[in-house]
């Protein structure tokens, strides 16, 4: 392994280790949140209130070194309250323009489908090109840009639903789902240890760091045939009976650069299927739309996708 892979590893570790001082359980997903944000991604949490979704952005942000906002999204949400809008300054005669709060590098956005889809169309701009443009002006966010979208499942009522072309952007969707009951006996436990100190996340590296560790996955090789098989994945989503639109074009770009990412976390300077395996469902079932009767089957995104796993065959398991 070459010395960027070697050093970028090395540093998602201790990104991981810091995180998981604040945040117990929930290795799993913590990991597939790095591997998004390693890969350039945006991630979407569908959960429950109350399960850590803010510690676990705040504590990414901190040990990223990363400027962190959070954004409370309502229905009386205004694309000007979220980008920033144009001032007029009465000294200078001139207009000026005063950055909202999207302008940081990690930015949680809770609950964004309580907000109408005007203000949802003002983040997609930002998660898709990076700036946002009012008044005919362009302005470039700050890089590394992260957006941590998180979403209520239960409570529909005076939502608005994300469209595809907004769901398309997140590179994963993920549920954080309750903790074990010995995790959450650690949970108390150390709060209770800690007294009334807030809990501390260290900083690991700096936004200037993490666009090197971005960098250093583009050393991470893939397979033709590992090509082939995320291509025939998506393939197969689109000609799926139960399945009307399926995976898009973006959506199999991301899940081979989030491989890259996994194998590199993995220690390993190329791809191999199970990293494929490994991603496929958080990376892809948000991202199809399935027929309208299969709600009342209940089946979901993901049971089509980890179907299709089952059916599709593997390449076999290759080195660089």
């Amino acid at each position: 392994m070459t010395k960027p892979l070697d050093a970028t590893v090395k540093r998602t570790d201790a990104v991981l280790r810091e995180v998981s001082r604040v945040v117990v359980g929930k290795q799993d997903e913590l990991q597939l949140i790095m591997i998004a944000v390693l890969s350039g991604g945006h991630v979407l949490i569908e959960d429950l209130p109350g399960l850590g979704k803010t510690l676990i952005a705040r504590s990414f942000a901190a040990a990223l070194g990363l400027n962190f906002t959070r954004v409370q999204f309502t229905p009386d949400l205004l694309p000007a309250d979220l980008i920033g809008s144009t001032i007029y300054d009465m000294n200078s005669g001139r207009f000026n323009f005063r950055k909202g709060p999207v302008f940081a590098n990690m930015l949680l956005a809770d609950e964004i489908n309580r907000t109408p889809p005007k203000t949802q169309a003002a983040l997609l701009e930002a998660m898709a090109e990076g700036q946002v443009s009012i008044d005919g002006e362009t302005f470039p966010l700050p890089q590394p840009f992260v957006v941590l979208a998180t979403d209520n499942p239960i409570e529909y009522e005076g939502t608005y639903p994300l469209p595809e072309a907004q769901l398309d952007r997140f590179a994963l969707q993920l549920r954080l789902g309750y903790l074990s009951e010995e995790d959450e006996t650690q949970m108390i436990r150390r709060r209770l240890e800690r007294g009334s100190v807030p809990a501390q996340v260290g900083q690991v590296v700096d936004a200037a760091g993490l666009l090197e560790m971005r960098h250093a996955v583009e050393f991470v090789t893939v397979h033709p045939d590992v090509v082939g098989y995320v291509v025939s994945l998506a393939a197969a989503t689109r000609s799926h009976p139960q399945v009307e639109v399926g995976a898009s074009p973006r959506a199999e770009l991301d899940l081979v650069q989030m491989a890259r990412a996994r194998a590199l976390l993995q220690g390993r300077d190329y791809v191999i299927p199970e990293d494929v395996k490994a991603l496929a469902v958080p990376a892809m079932a948000h991202r199809i739309t399935l027929r309208p009767e299969m709600w009342v089957r209940r089946i979901r995104g993901e049971d089509v996708i980890s179907e299709l796993l089952r059916r599709l065959r593997v390449p076999r398991a290759m080195g660089t």
